[in-house]
């Protein structure tokens, strides 16, 4: 007698470990318990997935074996597969937030330190201009290039101090008429 039991199992396309205890319950009748065990499932929950328990003579296990055994565990198979790629969805999303929290985080960091710098040279400016040296204050305003969100207000800064670099022609014109 030839049987292809090994066929029929390898068709069912099952993934994990597929564990069956066969148990006599009385002289021609049995239990056979069949549990689909997946370890690459990370999800604990494939634990609670009762085996499937199939009761009968050796003669009807023998001839509705695969079809009372097929979808259930079929299903079961596809079930652990989904609750991985589930799992493994969850933590590609902690991990893309975890990054994006991380930039965010990164980007604001860098904007206090330009703009806690752009407060230093401005303040080191000012200082300069009561100290009267106006050349080295217009040097040490912050570039427009390097903060161009504060564009107005130093364009503003070195305008007053430009009055200070370059006094106006005009205006040592207007003092030669007078004297």
């Amino acid at each position: 007698m030839q049987t292809n039991f090994f066929r029929h199992l390898s068709k069912l396309n099952l993934a994990g470990d597929l564990n069956m205890t066969l148990r006599p319950t009385s002289e021609n009748s049995f239990v056979l318990s069949i549990l689909l065990n997946n370890e690459q499932c990370g999800d604990e929950a494939r634990k609670l997935i009762p085996p499937l328990n199939l009761r009968g003579t050796a003669e009807e296990l023998d001839n509705g074996f695969f079809e009372a055994l097929t979808k259930p565990l079929q299903m079961v198979s596809g079930l652990m597969i989904d609750m991985e790629a589930f799992i493994k969805q969850v933590e590609e999303a902690k991990k893309q937030s975890a990054m994006e929290k991380e930039r965010i985080d990164k980007e604001k960091k860098e904007k206090e330190m330009k703009e806690k710098k752009y407060k230093e040279a401005f303040e080191r400016a000012e200082l300069l201009e009561k100290e009267g040296k106006y050349k080295e204050a217009w040097s040490a305003l912050p570039k427009v290039s390097d903060y161009p969100d504060f564009a107005g207000a130093i364009y503003k800064k070195q305008s007053e101090y430009e009055v200070y670099l370059a006094p106006s022609l005009f205006a040592e014109q207007q003092d030669n008429i007078k004297s």
